[in-house]
């Protein structure tokens, strides 16, 4: 059995999973809620006759133009991404046990690494799909909103901008894929990936949050105020270590594993 097989055989197990559907429709919900809250700014006495809460939108210091617009959305794509990764990677890797097909896969006449590895690219493809679609939504919506202040440069650097931060998200989950092996089921690394959301958060508020993995997103995408223009180069290997570790770490955990099922 080739790699290519592998990674075709996890492809399959996503064909009929409601899972992946569901995580679109949850991912998609952001630009609307950000287009509610754009109206509401907009409209504050009309939000007000519906029962909106507009003079807190006001009050924010929010403003309904595509800066502001974009900007919000970056943030949806880089923390909301962080959960949304560690519950993508989670269902991945945590179903087989959760389905009893571990002890299938452990003793398949493949090595086992392979199963990772197409598991992390399963993920992946997912996470980018799902980027890519709720981006393009939300200059849809944008422009259906009229909001000013539009640019093809701002529109291609806020893009650029979610982009990359759904790329460090993505750096951090091999360590997610590592606690669901470990912890054989969803739970473990969904507390998990709370429990560094919060960390992340944090460490913003600290002169270490270049050097924290889980703050780098945060500290990109201006969590906590102004976005960074670039990352330093300390960041990146922080990135490129966790990364390498998690990968690492998930594949000697499987290597290792014995399932009783």
């Amino acid at each position: 059995m080739t790699f290519a097989r592998v990674l075709s055989t996890e492809f399959l197990k996503l064909r009929r999973s409601k899972v992946t559907w569901g995580s679109l429709a949850g991912l998609s919900m952001g630009p609307l809620g950000i287009a509610l809250f754009m109206w509401i700014v907009r409209e504050p006495g009309r939000a007000a006759q519906l029962g909106l809460l507009g003079t807190k939108a006001d009050l924010s210091g929010i403003s309904a133009t595509w800066p502001s617009f974009l900007s919000m959305m970056t943030l949806i794509v880089g923390v909301g991404g962080l959960l949304l990764l560690a519950f993508i990677v989670a269902y991945v890797f945590g179903r087989e046990y959760a389905e009893g097909t571990a002890k299938n896969m452990l003793a398949l006449p493949v090595g086992r690494e392979w199963f990772v590895v197409a598991k992390l690219v399963v993920a992946a493809v997912w996470w980018l799909i799902l980027v890519v679609a709720v981006l393009v939504e939300a200059l849809v919506i944008g422009l259906a909103l009229g909001l000013p202040g539009f640019s093809a440069g701002l529109a291609a650097s806020a893009v650029g901008n979610a982009l990359l931060a759904a790329g460090i998200a993505y750096l951090l989950v091999p360590v997610v894929a590592w606690i669901t092996i470990l912890g054989r089921g969803y739970m473990p690394p969904l507390a998990f990936a709370i429990a560094t959301l919060g960390l992340g958060d944090l460490f913003t508020h600290t002169g270490w949050a270049p050097w924290f993995p889980y703050s780098i997103v945060p500290l990109l995408i201006g969590m906590v105020g102004k976005p960074v223009a670039s990352l330093p180069l300390g960041s990146l290997v922080v990135l490129a270590l966790t990364f390498a570790a998690g990968v690492t770490a998930a594949i000697l955990q499987v290597r290792h594993a014995d399932n009783t099922q």
